[in-house]
């Protein structure tokens, strides 16, 4: 059994777990999730906490359900406490702005660029370089993300771009004569 999928996941209090045949349901006080279930995986809701075992002993069903407590678990934690992401954008004029479900940028083009938020994700600007990314479903959060920076990715020269946080962008040194 994978050493992922044992370990149960306890459910905070507020988040309650909703398991039919063919999906589970995660609600939580930021929303609720649902998940589509693999046939190769049990989930068992044993008061309050989550186990999950494969269906059988093959290799595939041994592997899908460390996969399936890891979604889930992903799931337990968006509705409870949220995801989020955030971006730093670096460069003289580089701007964001966030109005509604639109995030609008002004990243050296000759236009501006404006991004539309996703059901379930918001954004927020605490400052004109500064980009919040939030929501309560982890891959379209850090979907949205990959989207805003890859309208203008750090460049390795002078390092102008929209980058995340905690993203360490390696300088190039430029060429000598």
């Amino acid at each position: 059994m994978s050493r992922v999928a044992k370990m149960p996941i306890a459910l905070p209090s507020g988040a309650e777990a909703a398991i039919t045949a063919e999906q589970i349901t995660v609600k939580g006080p930021l929303g609720s999730i649902k998940q589509a279930l693999n046939g190769l995986v049990k989930i068992a809701n044993d008061n309050g906490s989550l186990k999950f075992e494969p269906a059988n002993d093959s290799r595939e069903a041994n592997a899908m359900s460390g996969t399936m407590r890891a979604l889930v678990n992903n799931m337990v934690h968006g509705v409870t406490k949220g995801f989020e992401r955030r971006l730093t954008l670096v460069g003289v004029g580089y701007r964001a702005q966030a109005q509604g479900d639109k995030l609008n940028l002004s990243l050296g083009f000759s236009h501006p660029v404006v991004h539309q938020m996703p059901a379930g994700v918001t954004c927020e600007t605490p400052s004109q370089t500064e980009i919040v990314i939030k929501g309560v479903d982890k891959q379209s959060v850090g979907q949205v993300a990959a989207e805003v920076r890859a309208y203008r990715s750090p460049e390795p020269y002078k390092g102008k771009g929209v980058r995340y946080s905690d993203e360490v962008v390696k300088l190039k040194e430029t060429k000598k004569k």
